[in-house]
């Protein structure tokens, strides 16, 4: 009966590779490789699938807040597109929304831009970049500027 405890602990742990679950999975597979220990002394099948319940939760309930002690949740950052969120920029080509034209330049990088309501924001205008459709940035106005070109 070993063999079929060291089985299901080898399919538990790959289980566990293939979906993560924050050790979830992986401690039910210890628990396995213990009921495969147990089933060596103990014929008793019955006898060993208690020992292999026990082990797994309490396997899981006392190792869980070490585990989150030491598995880092780092806070996401923005990349790419979603990066420019919240940033302030300079619209370059007139933002009209009816004829779906317009740029805004953010930082150093040139977006195609659009508006949530129908105003037409002219060349110069500060924004706010409020959210990304597609490969658009939806913007907000800040306040007009004068820049001379």
């Amino acid at each position: 009966m070993w063999q079929v405890w060291l089985i299901l602990a080898g399919i538990f742990i790959i289980f566990e590779m293939i979906i993560p679950t924050d050790f979830l999975i992986f401690w039910v597979g210890i628990g396995a490789v213990i009921s495969c220990v147990a089933s060596i002394f103990v014929d008793n099948i019955t006898a060993q699938i208690v020992i292999f319940c026990i082990s797994s939760i309490l396997l899981i309930f006392c190792t869980k807040p070490f585990v989150k002690k030491f598995m880092k949740n780092a806070p996401d950052v923005n990349t790419n597109a979603y990066s420019i969120l919240g940033k302030k920029g300079l619209v370059i080509s007139d933002i009209n929304p009816v004829l779906c034209q317009g740029q805004v330049k953010v930082g150093n990088e040139v977006w195609s831009a659009k508006t949530v309501g129908t105003e037409v924001i002219p060349k110069n205008t500060q924004v706010t970049v409020t959210a990304i459709d597609g490969v658009k940035a939806v913007v907000t106005v800040n306040e007009k500027i004068d820049v001379k070109n």
